[in-house]
């Protein structure tokens, strides 16, 4: 006897209602958050002398999380004399030494891994699920590959010594705040420097109570220092005379503000900016991984990526299909609570981000490019922003041309490798792309004439710490992770 075929998922719905809904499945770890943080100098929490602070806000929701201390110039000074006091026995430690403090931090990172994932999350507003399974993980990971390099420095570079540089200064964005602090710091104390880093405005909670980690590993005082505050904070810890390096994680603007500050100093610099990458879709690529692919490139972290896959090129004859899945794809993205294990695209961090990107997707649509934003309820509280793809996108409109940081995907088409590989290149950033096709050669040919830094094959956003990351042109230049980012720490003599 013949069995009757279930409806169709479209009929089914109409019938019942979308049964496959998910029921929430909130995160319940404490972030154990404080009303008020200060800056963390010598290896104290400190009041800052002007005695102002400023408040960070939750873009889940809006709600007021703490008050952060607000550092001058004068807070600026006390941390890098702090740091500077520090620098002659932290630099003479044993390589073995100081690696021992990074692999405590490491191991105590990951005890205290929810509590800090939760923390990033009520912060910042990327999804807890990604807070959980990368930055807490690939953060930790960072310190126990750099605690490894610290007592094998002569091999880094044979037949030549590896010297410190001193007291660094870093400055790190707001989009993986506990993972950029963590680029930043390992490969710096393994190389024996010490250091003053302010994070973003927005994000500063988890590295104050990062400090708290340090303070239990036993970190001799100074060897690390927080400052921070919004620009004025950030220009101090530039333009200090005792920075021997900057190191800077942010816009493109602001690197090239940095740059010309530095121009004529003896201060080294490396500037990791911002990126508008291409990722490559040829016509005999597995188009399911595909579509994975270019949902996580665009997708995670809410498209708060530098390195994000915002412009895809697509072959001419795949193009109707790869549109057609993605708008599929689209519809079973979830928005909304970031503390939601189920979420899929949380907060965006700022209502000042969500204004830009809003203002971009709008001179989208007025320029001529079609928008696809599938039908989903955003919450009434904080700052959200549904996934928006663009169709019929030329390489003239703004959204190919200027990084939009958010889950904003703009679609061009080709057709031969040679177009493919002008328009990747048609942009005034180099930080990464993607290239997705079946041929072992044409991959390797195309890695070889894109200009960009990064180039991932048949996959996207995969990081590991042993492998350097960086750019060219407007995307800056030096690298973090890898033996290659080690070395911008250190001087050979």
């Amino acid at each position: 006897m013949a069995t009757k075929k279930a409806p169709r998922t479209a009929e089914r719905e109409l019938l019942f209602g979308n049964l496959w809904d998910y029921d929430p499945a909130p995160e319940t770890a404490q972030p154990h958050l404080d009303t008020r943080y200060e800056l963390f100098i010598g290896g104290k929490f400190t009041k800052p002398r002007s005695k102002k602070y400023f408040p960070s806000l939750s873009p889940r929701d809006a709600s007021h999380l703490a008050d952060i201390a607000h550092a001058n110039a004068t807070d600026v000074d006390a941390a890098y004399q702090a740091a500077a006091n520090a620098f002659p026995a932290w630099s003479k430690l044993p390589g073995a030494e100081r690696g021992k403090y990074l692999y405590r931090i490491a191991r105590l990172l990951q005890d205290r891994a929810r509590e800090f994932a939760v923390a990033e999350t009520l912060d910042g507003g990327k999804p807890i699920k990604e807070a959980r399974d990368f930055d807490l993980p690939m953060a930790a990971a960072h310190f126990f590959y750099h605690a490894g390099w610290a007592d094998k420095l002569a091999y880094a570079t044979p037949g030549k010594n590896l010297a410190p540089l001193g007291v660094v200064g870093q400055i790190i964005p707001w989009n993986f705040p506990l993972l950029m602090l963590a680029w930043k710091l390992a490969p710096a104390l393994a190389c024996g420097n010490t250091v003053v880093l302010k994070p973003a405005e927005t994000t500063s909670i988890t590295c104050i109570k990062f400090a708290t980690l340090l303070l239990e590993a036993g970190l001799p005082p100074g060897v690390v220092n927080f400052v921070t505050g919004p620009g004025d904070t950030g220009k101090a810890v530039v333009q200090h005379p005792l920075a021997k390096k900057i190191a800077f994680t942010g816009s493109t603007a602001v690197g090239k503000w940095i740059q010309h500050t530095l121009a004529g100093s003896s201060k080294r610099l490396t500037l990791e900016l911002g990126g508008k990458a291409a990722n490559i879709i040829f016509e005999d690529a597995p188009l399911d991984q595909a579509v994975e692919g270019i949902i996580n490139a665009i997708f995670f972290n809410q498209g708060h990526v530098c390195c994000a896959g915002s412009r895809l090129l697509v072959q001419e004859s795949i193009a109707d299909q790869v549109l057609a899945k993605l708008k599929n794809r689209l519809r079973t993205l979830r928005v909304g609570d970031p503390l939601d294990k189920n979420t899929d695209i949380g907060a965006i961090n700022s209502s000042q981000q969500l204004a830009k990107i809003q203002e971009l997707c709008a001179a989208g649509v007025a320029e001529g490019a079609e928008m696809h934003q599938p039908d989903c309820s955003l919450p009434t509280n904080g700052y959200y922003f549904p996934p928006t793809i663009f169709s019929g996108v030329s390489l003239s409109h703004r959204i190919a041309r200027e990084e939009i940081f958010g889950p904003v995907l703009s679609i061009l088409t080709f057709r031969t490798p040679e177009e493919a590989i002008e328009k990747a290149n048609n942009t005034c950033y180099g930080l990464s792309a993607g290239v997705w096709t079946d041929k072992g050669s044409r991959i390797l040919r195309m890695a070889t004439q894109l200009k960009a830094g990064v180039i991932w094959a048949n996959t996207y956003n995969k990081f590991d710490p042993t492998s350097p990351f960086g750019g060219y042109k407007e995307s800056g230049f030096g690298r973090e992770g890898g033996r290659q980012g080690l070395l911008d720490y250190a001087e050979c003599v």
